[in-house]
């Protein structure tokens, strides 16, 4: 990448002014290279090194900033012009032909452009939707699928080693409130007249599945107890719903490394070695017939309850089996992807985290916040339990999966999302994953059309870049060699919607380039140089696409 180039060149003038200016440094700072707004005016790239020196230098961030660039290497070829800005910005004007030389990087990687080694291999996980199976996934919960997995696939890019994992919430009140659910509409469906409780999960799946069991059991349930039915209802419910989750997910092309159900920390006995380790930590006490934990000592505002009066553990508990369990596994590091509603959440877990003697560092939760579906005006509800809700796969079927995803990742997780299935649908401009699928599709159509020419064959070193002198070629190109850095800070951001951004841009490039000149001409040189800049844009639409988990088709 250019930026890492002139990190380097700016650390070895910075180690030149050490040694020349006596300035008294220990080590180097962090150098932040930055894109300026205005390139035109404020060059290509940027650094504020000189500022963060200033106390250590002792000397105007202007002053250290001309000392930088008076011992900068002045045979460095990729610097055309710098210049100090501002308060002691560094402005960096890059020559034109290293732009251009970075089309032959793009070749030469080709599906690998905007990968790195960045993570080193280290191992990380990611956990994300680990919806309870008692009921199908709904928007909300795609939402949390399509940030997850495409973080996943974004620090695998940049070279982490990536576990993805879903916990399954198979023990507690909601899973008897299933069992107990679908009990009532199986013996509703008997003919039996019984009442149906406002807390249980009215949706439609639930008497389909009850009707199943139905067909399969026939009345044989009815003559066992309660208790007995109510736990058969309980694991096969789950069971169905647990399928029809997984079926989902990998509709919208998202598969998990491990499926981890929270009924196996009880049956291997984790929650109960956990509770004896913080026993011994003496950070556990009895209060009111409860068993708590002194979370309070970690930084939460209160201490927590792991066993209630009944004897019931707490999810707390079973999260804190979990996680040890976790870090067990040797991950360096551990993302959790919830929904908003567990903002509260986070500061008992980091908690949990400190009591157990893990660094805070090894943890992290992106908050995913809530969508609003709507079809026009028309906005509508999603509520499990009432079953009023929109499932993933309505949407799906109705708008695709490609338009799902790009629709879920085109703004921060830590913004709440309005979901216009209409605008999803439409084949128009107006449709931001269209307009760049479409910029995809037009370049394989160029490419077809020079194939049919004979016009297409060429080797990028032989094809004379220099021809693509125009400002917008320029600009193209710009963009392009851009790519990896915006790859690494999605990946080192966790922040998704870096990607769709950077796409509407690129997209918005190209497609104004192609309705103004002509790719195809009589001059053949001139014909490939174009071609070849294309084509590179054609493999980072699709490298780019690829990460989002969304499709980069060839006809429209």
């Amino acid at each position: 990448m250019i930026t890492n180039t002139l990190r380097k060149t700016i650390a070895e003038a910075i180690n030149t002014c050490i040694k020349k200016e006596s300035w008294r440094l220990d080590s180097i700072p962090e150098i932040v290279i930055e894109r300026p707004k205005n390139d035109a005016v404020n060059g290509d790239f940027s650094t504020p090194v000189a500022m963060s020196l200033t106390s250590k230098v002792r000397m105007s961030p202007r002053k250290i900033s001309e000392f930088i660039i008076s011992n900068l290497n002045q045979d460095n070829s990729i610097i055309e012009k710098v210049e100090t800005a501002g308060p002691g910005f560094i402005n960096f004007f890059v020559t034109p032909s290293t732009w251009r030389d970075e089309m032959k990087e793009i070749y030469s990687k080709n599906s690998q452009y905007g990968n790195s080694d960045y993570g080193k291999g280290k191992n990380v996980q990611v956990e994300f939707v680990s919806a309870n199976p008692t009921g199908p996934l709904h928007v909300g919960h795609g939402r949390g699928a399509a940030i997850g997995d495409t973080i996943a696939r974004t620090l695998k890019a940049v070279g982490f080693n990536i576990k993805k994992e879903y916990y399954i919430n198979d023990v507690g009140n909601q899973m008897q409130t299933l069992g107990k659910s679908t009990y009532l509409r199986y013996l509703q469906l008997m003919g039996e007249k019984v009442e149906f409780p406002e807390e249980s999960y009215q949706g439609d799946y639930i008497k389909k599945i009850a009707t199943e069991i139905l067909k399969e059991q026939g009345d044989t349930l009815a003559e066992k107890g309660e208790e007995e039915a109510i736990s058969f209802f309980t694991d096969h419910s789950a069971n169905r719903i647990l399928n029809g989750i997984k079926s989902d997910l990998l509709d919208f092309k998202v598969e998990f490394d491990c499926w981890f159900s929270e009924k196996s920390l009880f049956e291997e006995k984790k929650v109960e070695e956990v509770l004896e380790l913080l026993n011994k930590k003496k950070i556990v006490y009895e209060k009111d017939g409860a068993t708590w934990m002194k979370s309070s000592l970690f930084g939460d505002d209160k201490d927590r309850v792991l066993i209630k009066e009944n004897g019931a553990h707490t999810y707390f508990a079973s999260d804190i089996a979990y996680h040890r369990d976790k870090f067990s596994r040797n991950f360096d590091l551990v993302i959790d992807i919830w929904g908003a509603d567990h903002h509260g959440y986070v500061p008992r877990m980091e908690a949990m985290i400190g009591a157990l003697g893990y660094s805070k560092d090894f943890f992290k939760v992106i908050l995913v916040q809530l969508v609003s579906l709507r079809r026009g005006n028309e906005k509508l509800s999603m509520s499990t339990r009432s079953g009023k809700f929109v499932a993933l796969s309505d949407v799906l079927n109705e708008v695709g999966c490609d338009a799902a995803r790009y629709f879920f990742l085109m703004r921060g997780s830590n913004s709440h999302l309005d979901f216009d299935l209409e605008l999803a649908k439409k084949q128009s401009p107006e449709n931001p994953v269209y307009y760049v699928q479409y910029a995809h599709a037009r370049i394989c159509s160029v490419v077809r059309e020079a194939k049919a020419t004979g016009v297409d064959a060429f080797v990028i070193e032989n094809v004379d870049l220099s021809l693509l002198d125009l400002p917008e070629e320029l600009n193209i190109i710009k963009s392009l060699s851009q790519f990896p850095e915006v790859v690494l800070k999605s990946a080192n951001s966790l922040e998704t919607h870096l990607i769709p951004f950077y796409l509407q841009e690129l997209a918005y490039l190209f497609h104004s380039y192609y309705n103004k000149y002509r790719i195809i001409s009589n001059d053949i040189k001139l014909t490939h140089a174009r071609l070849a800049m294309t084509t590179g844009v054609k493999i980072v639409l699709k490298n780019a696409l690829e990460l989002l988990g969304i499709n980069a088709p060839d006809r429209m």
